[in-house]
């Protein structure tokens, strides 16, 4: 029989990845847990529909393609994402939190700035191949036979540059109210993206600021050790659900004694 889960955790990968980045990643959490690794239009098993470059015609497409499962009010569920994971986690919380049902108990947020840091657009048709491909391999994460064959680059090249373009453009609200949902940023003091000072400034974000996690590497820091960031992951996870059963408990009991007073 099997066992009832504790808990959802959805993962959304970087630009021009997809789901095959969390492949090994189940073992190291909870087996209770569901894992629930995404993949965006054109990437991994969805590679047969078109890409979206505009954050939120995503984060739209995901709100209805997850409904169920972000409607059931008797299931938790957490998100992650790094990179531009970090960004589509982010909105799709934010979105969540706006239509007033159930929202995450927490959110990871992984090699990504603070919303209001300073980003300038990045028209990717005007970059030729060999000035992308140099970008990607400073950033790691793409497979060199995909930058080295002719025939496969050919048929990510658009799916990245649809990616890129998402990320740079992304403008949030100018009056972004701070989500009441626990916020922690994960780190590579590396890192070229995500430069080191302006993460501190995602606790603007939240009402409920856990840190920042710092890891040795670059953008990629957890892919030689995978196993340490699913460890802090699932402390802040469970810490999260701790908190959130003591609130529906006061919440409870004030219901309770408001009705006998």
């Amino acid at each position: 029989m099997k066992s009832p889960c504790a808990l959802r955790l959805f993962l959304f990968p970087h630009a021009g990845g997809s789901q095959l980045l969390f492949r090994e990643w189940s073992a190291f959490f909870p087996g209770d847990w569901r894992f629930l690794p995404q993949d965006y239009p054109g990437h991994g098993l969805l590679a047969g529909l078109p890409p979206l470059d505009d954050a939120d015609t995503l984060v739209d497409w995901f709100l209805e393609r997850l409904d169920a499962e972000f409607g059931d009010p008797d299931m938790p569920f957490a998100c992650f994402g790094h990179s531009m994971g970090s960004l589509v986690a982010f909105e799709v919380t934010r979105r969540l939190v706006e239509r007033g049902g159930p929202r995450p108990v927490w959110l990871g947020l992984s090699g990504c700035g603070a919303p209001y840091t300073s980003r300038q657009p990045v028209q990717t048709g005007e970059l030729t191949d060999a000035e992308l491909r140099r970008r990607l391999v400073r950033l790691g994460g793409t497979p060199p036979r995909i930058l080295d064959d002719p025939e496969l680059w050919s048929v990510f090249a658009p799916v990245i540059r649809a990616d890129v373009t998402l990320v740079s453009n992304w403008r949030p609200p100018r009056r972004l109210t701070p989500l009441p949902v626990p916020l922690t940023v994960f780190h590579g003091t590396q890192d070229v993206l995500a430069p080191e000072g302006p993460l501190e400034e995602w606790a603007d974000s939240t009402t409920d600021f856990v840190g920042v996690r710092r890891f040795e590497g670059g953008h990629f820091y957890f892919q030689d050790d995978p196993e340490r960031l699913a460890a802090l992951i699932t402390g802040d996870v469970r810490r999260s659900l701790v908190r959130a059963a003591a609130t529906r408990s006061a919440h409870r009991t004030l219901e309770n004694d408001s009705r006998t007073a």
